[in-house]
């Protein structure tokens, strides 16, 4: 299926309305996982013609997102990546753990960028950043469809080395997301070191319910319970 390809339009508009030099797409992967980190990747593109069939990576096939993360390697001006922990994000809750992911990521690039483009309708990061919000972003924007294909690829194979230790839950094929087979070792074996325990799913593990975390938090909770998916999906 062929997809309209991601534009600059975004980054330009930044540009002409806030005086912005560099500006920065950021987009997240992992946010409705059931294992493993939360990973952001900011990405600083310039204006130049991407790669050939950048978009959104849910789009792209295994195979393609993989050869388009080696050619942004070298093509982005810049880009970073920043995690919040499984511990984090139970400690945190994800909204405040995704700007604590977003802030890492930003903080590690060689250059401050003077705007952020953030994929989705929610400001989770804040100032003092200047922010401009785009449902869709990872398909219209060019920074922010490169951040999301690099951000899949790296987490993706991050989970792939997490899974060589816990080869019952395919974390290598289902990057830590639900699936029938993480939800039959989770039945057998329960939640491993890298499980998030105060999700949702917690609650359809009779033998497990027991290690469930529980947080008491005033935070927005606009991201926390947005794309959790319970055991019974």
């Amino acid at each position: 299926m062929a997809y309209e390809p991601p534009t600059h339009s975004v980054e330009r508009s930044l540009r002409a309305t806030t005086g912005a030099k560099i500006v920065v797409g950021i987009d997240e992967v992992g946010r409705g996982a059931w294992a493993g980190p939360v990973t952001v990747c900011a990405a600083v593109t310039g204006l130049r013609r991407p790669p050939t069939g950048l978009t959104d990576s849910k789009l792209l096939s295994p195979k393609k997102r993989t050869s388009l993360a080696l050619q942004l390697d070298s093509w982005v001006t810049a880009h970073a990546l920043g995690h919040s922990s499984p511990e984090e994000i139970d400690d945190l809750g994800m909204t405040a753990a995704l700007r604590l992911a977003a802030t890492r990521a930003l903080d590690a690039l060689p250059v401050r960028p003077d705007a952020v483009i953030l994929d989705g309708k929610y400001d989770y990061l804040g100032g003092p950043w200047t922010v401009r919000t785009v449902i869709n972003g990872d398909q219209s924007c060019v920074s922010v469809a490169a951040a999301s294909v690099i951000a899949k690829v790296r987490r993706d194979a991050m989970m792939a080395e997490l899974g060589a230790a816990h080869t019952d839950f395919c974390f290598g094929d289902n990057a830590g997301y639900p699936s029938p087979t993480h939800r039959a070792a989770l039945r057998e074996l329960g939640p491993t070191p890298h499980h998030r325990l105060s999700w949702a799913y917690m609650d359809g593990l009779p033998r497990w319910r027991h290690l469930k975390r529980f947080r008491s938090t005033s935070e927005p909770v606009e991201l926390e319970d947005e794309g959790q998916l319970g055991f019974d999906f």
